[in-house]
């Protein structure tokens, strides 16, 4: 896998994360019409931001992986609170039946995992395809 830097204004850099996270109570309601907006959602709010790409993701009934680059003037945690956050109001807006699974507007469990990728890139990638094929083989 060939790593290529990029630069901010004062920074040179390579920054990438393998994040997961998922739904309070890991019900399996990343289904269907759900998964696809998460999806898209996802994709659309990365690209707002500067610099942020999704290099991979998996989205599983009940969990999501993601494979991000991040700048360093950001922080994974204001990060992941940004995206669960527009996310979940999106989710909510067009997604009516979540509702009643889900009081109070919340979503997503409170944590998720994040781990650097750094020299293991290449096994996180293969492990996040993996998975989905493993998923959606049954």
């Amino acid at each position: 896998m060939k790593h290529t830097y990029k630069r901010l204004s004062h920074s040179v850099w390579l920054c990438k994360y393998h994040i997961v996270f998922c739904p309070k109570y890991r019900f399996y309601v990343l289904e269907g019409k759900v998964e696809i907006k998460v999806r898209n959602e996802l994709y659309k709010l990365c690209g707002m931001k500067d610099q942020i790409d999704i290099e991979e993701i998996n989205i599983q009934s009940n969990h999501v992986h993601m494979i991000l680059s991040v700048p360093p003037k950001y922080s994974i945690s204001e990060i992941m609170g940004w995206l669960k956050g527009k996310v979940a109001i999106k989710l909510f807006q067009e997604q009516k039946e979540l509702s009643s699974k889900y009081w109070g507007r919340h979503i997503w469990a409170r944590g998720y995992c994040v781990s650097t990728v750094g020299l293991d890139e290449e096994k996180i990638r293969k492990y996040v395809k993996w998975a989905q094929e493993k998923d959606q083989k049954g």
